[in-house]
This record gives structure tokens, C-alpha cells and sequence, in this order.
């Protein structure tokens, strides 16, 4: 895959993308159960979240970045996406069986950037948003049950986080045969900013500071700024970023 290969008449795209990602383990858990991608290409980036809860939330999260990192330096797709992280799904619950563990899963949010647009792909509450010109847009939609209740009208959005289900999972990798993966594309311009991140970052770092924390320098920058953030608010939990900045220039 090569950065220009969705070109336009009106768009180039001369240089790949840069991005950077950091994970920490937070103030309170002694143990890290996330896990990034970073892809010196430019086109595949990845955070995965291993459930504690579950029980071997580390080799869940491993598992996941194992998969996506055997997708080919080629041409791939939404669908290549989808394939690797029911492939993901399979291992973990091979794993969980040979170990004779009950159940063990992960969240997941990954991006491939083609050019101008990202795949975004997830399962579960890992979340995806981009930054363009100061104004933050969620890309994801939470695979939560509180997030089922602010869709039917049960619950508001000021309201989730005091909920006693607040970080409980609908979907999450390995948690059954099945896997539904969720993805959409997403059109970029040269200067948007692309986030990954674990729910450790969004639980305890509000959208204004993450805006503010984004309008860094270059991603490095941002991405420590992000986990500082993070950790000056307490960090009750394993938290993990991926900051990707799109490059290139409108054609004259």
C-alpha cells in the first residue's frame, strides 16, 4: 500500500503519515493489560485493551496485536481489518481453552490510513476520534451497555459515568464464537490529527483537555501529554494512546 493511492484531483498525499504511541499502566493496576500497534509505514496502528476482569487480559491484548501485525505490507482493506480480528477472536478462545481459563477477551480500535480516508474498525468501548482545526469528533460508538441506555433515552451522557454498569462491554474480543466488528471510513486532510486511545484515557480526561493536549508540536509530544494528562487525573486503570497526524498538501 502506498500513501497516494487514493489520490484526487484535488488532494496529494507526498509524505506518509507520523505517529507515535505510549501506554502506561496507570496509578493504581500493577499490571498493564494494554497493548499498541505502531506501523512504520504509516498505514496500520492499533490499542487494545485486555480485560482484567476477565482474567489474562495482557495475552488477550498480545493475541490481538499479534494478529493484526501477521497482515501483509500490501494492499489491504476494511475487510482484511474484520478477518484479522475474528482470527484474534479464534486465538484467544484457543488459548482460554488450552489454559483452561473460563473466559478471557479485549477491546479494540484500530485505523488504516489510505491516503485520504481511514478504516476505523473496533469492538468494545476503545475509542477512535480526529482532530481537525480545534474541533474533536468521536469516530466510534461505544459497545457498552450504557451506551445502549443513552440511545434508547434511559440514561444522558452527564449521567454514564455514575452508572454501576459504566465499564461494562456488549462486545469484546474472545468473549464468544461469533465476533460482530464494527467499522467505518473516514475522509482526512492534510493537518488532521487521528487518536487512539484506551477507556483510561476517555474516563478520566475530558474532551477540552484532550483537544488542548492534542494541539501539540508532533504526535510524540502529544501522546505524553496525553498519559500526563491521564495520570495527573488519577489514572484508576491501564491507559494507552495512538496520535497519527496526516501530512501532505492541497494540489495547487
Amino acid at each position: 500500500m502506498t500513501p497516494d493511492s487514493r489520490d484526487n484531483p484535488s488532494t496529494r498525499w507526498p509524505s506518509r503519515p507520523q505517529g507515535a504511541g505510549l501506554s502506561h499502566t496507570g496509578h493504581v493496576r500493577t499490571n498493564n493489560e494494554d497493548a499498541i500497534l505502531i506501523d512504520p509505514s504509516g498505514a496500520l496502528w492499533a490499542v487494545t485493551d485486555g480485560m482484567g476482569g476477565y482474567g489474562h487480559g495482557d495475552v488477550a491484548a498480545d493475541l490481538v496485536i499479534e494478529q493484526l501485525a501477521l497482515l501483509p505490507h500490501a494492499p489491504i482493506s476494511g475487510a482484511h481489518l474484520v478477518a484479522a480480528l475474528q482470527s484474534a477472536n479464534a486465538a484467544i478462545r484457543r488459548w482460554a481453552a488450552s489454559a483452561n481459563v473460563a473466559q478471557m477477551g479485549a477491546t479494540v480500535v484500530v485505523a488504516l490510513i489510505d491516503g485520504g480516508t481511514a478504516t476505523i474498525a473496533w469492538v468494545g468501548d476503545s475509542r477512535a476520534y480526529r482532530l481537525r482545526a480545534g474541533d474533536l469528533l468521536q469516530l466510534t460508538r461505544d459497545h457498552s451497555v450504557v451506551q445502549e441506555l443513552v440511545d434508547d433515552g434511559r440514561l444522558t451522557p452527564d449521567a454514564v459515568w455514575q452508572h454501576p454498569q459504566a465499564h461494562v462491554v456488549t462486545r469484546a474480543i474472545g468473549a464468544a464464537e461469533r465476533l460482530d466488528v464494527d467499522s467505518v471510513e473516514v475522509p482526512l486532510k492534510p493537518g488532521d490529527y487521528l487518536l487512539l486511545c484506551s477507556d483510561g484515557l476517555t474516563d478520566c480526561v475530558a474532551e477540552p483537555e484532550i483537544i488542548a493536549q492534542l494541539s501539540a508540536p508532533n504526535p510524540d509530544v502529544a501522546c505524553q501529554r496525553l498519559i500526563a494528562a491521564a495520570l495527573h487525573n488519577g489514572a484508576p486503570d491501564n491507559v494507552s494512546v495512538v496520535v497519527v497526524r496526516i501530512d501532505g498538501a492541497a494540489a495547487p
